[in-house]
């Protein structure tokens, strides 16, 4: 019987929808809390086990919300070992744990988290025992994640089942959160770990940089500003390409948060999910956004704010995708990935959508149902 052993960062991306940027630290987790971030990598982590139901495996996890809450509503067998701190789990308690279900000769350690806990995993499992991350973070550069939580599952459900996955090396990279909350994406390599690779599902290691094709830029910036309705609000999304518009505009841009205009003007910067949804509530609102390069996530990487009730709201339509031709080549024919923690949304944004690649062009890619 397959042996799954099971890791969940419960505070990985709390950060996320209050606009803090991440969630390494205890201060700043319970500043998020404090905020009113809920918890979402438990819920991530049930959208991968439902993939294994049915399948030949026990779950070997830690106590309480570190996996055993999350495995007993799985339904799937599973048994409870080791101990962690009463209250607010720590990098400490992800440590042991990982390092305890190498001992027990697990098959695979599956965790929940974003860099920060790929980090902690990497410090401690040697690179004979596979891993692969459900992503959950705010920040995920690393490429030992799956591109959503589904496909987590339906990795290790290839695993389970005997099918040819390969096994390679991915690097563990993080960035650098006192910086990046000041607008600096200063990513580290700290390592590598041994991952099944199913290409389709294995997320890339994220492109490092600003787009240099200015020219493109201000056409798809021009493109964008001359459809704008004075009448509509426009949700600003993260990103360089995106910047380009604010940079035409003329307003100041928080290029790794979230923004509101209306009319060419600015209501509100580095908005919370829950203040973009006042603030749109019952007014005609769009989306502008872009992919992250070489992975090709439009949502739910760095862009957490965008919560799926601001999405069910605006709904397909009103999302704007923007990016150059060069940025999409890059991604190699792979699809664009929504990963917005609901799977019945991600099922309704997939397809193919828009993407404006320049004035007056644009093209229709696909976006993955996964």
């Amino acid at each position: 019987m397959f042996k799954l052993g099971l890791i969940i960062n419960p505070l990985a991306g709390v950060g996320g929808s209050v606009a803090l940027k991440g969630s390494d630290g205890t201060e700043t987790a319970h500043k998020a809390l404090e905020l009113g971030a809920e918890p979402k990598a438990g819920i991530r982590t049930l959208q991968a086990l439902e993939v294994l139901k049915g399948l030949e495996l026990e779950i070997v996890t830690y106590p309480a919300e570190m996996g055993a809450d999350i495995a007993e509503k799985s339904g799937i067998p599973y048994q409870v070992v080791g101990n962690i701190h009463s209250g607010h789990t720590t990098s400490a308690d992800t440590l042991k744990a990982a390092k305890h279900l190498e001992e027990l000769s697990v098959d695979l350690i599956l965790f929940a988290g974003g860099d920060g806990t790929a980090r902690n995993i990497c410090e401690v499992v040697a690179d004979h025992l596979p891993v692969l991350g459900v992503p959950a973070g705010v920040k995920i550069h690393s490429g030992v994640y799956a591109v959503t939580p589904k496909a987590a599952g339906e990795i290790v459900a290839m695993l389970i089942k005997g099918e040819l996955v390969t096994l390679g090396d991915q690097e563990v990279r993080d960035i650098d959160e006192a910086a990046f909350r000041k607008g600096t994406v200063r990513a580290k390599y700290y390592g590598e770990l041994l991952v099944p690779q199913e290409h389709r599902f294995l997320q890339h290691v994220k492109n490092g940089g600003k787009e240099s094709e200015e020219l493109v830029l201000d056409d798809i910036a021009a493109d964008i500003i001359e459809k704008m309705d004075p009448d509509i609000l426009y949700v600003i999304g993260s990103g360089s390409t995106v910047a380009a518009v604010m940079e035409q505009l003329g307003l100041q841009n928080t290029l790794l948060g979230v923004d509101l205009i209306k009319d060419q003007e600015l209501i509100a910067s580095d908005c919370t999910a829950q203040q973009l949804l006042d603030l749109t509530a019952g007014q005609p609102t769009e989306l502008v956004i872009t992919l992250i390069g070489g992975q090709g996530h439009i949502i739910g990487r760095g862009n957490q704010q965008l919560s799926p009730e601001l999405l069910k709201r605006l709904g397909k339509e009103n999302i704007n995708v923007i990016a150059t031709k060069t940025k999409l080549r890059e991604l190699e024919g792979r699809p664009l990935i929504v990963d917005s923690g609901d799977p019945d949304l991600n099922h309704e944004l997939a397809g193919v959508i828009k993407v404006t690649t320049g004035y007056h062009d644009s093209v229709l890619y696909r976006v993955a149902d996964y």
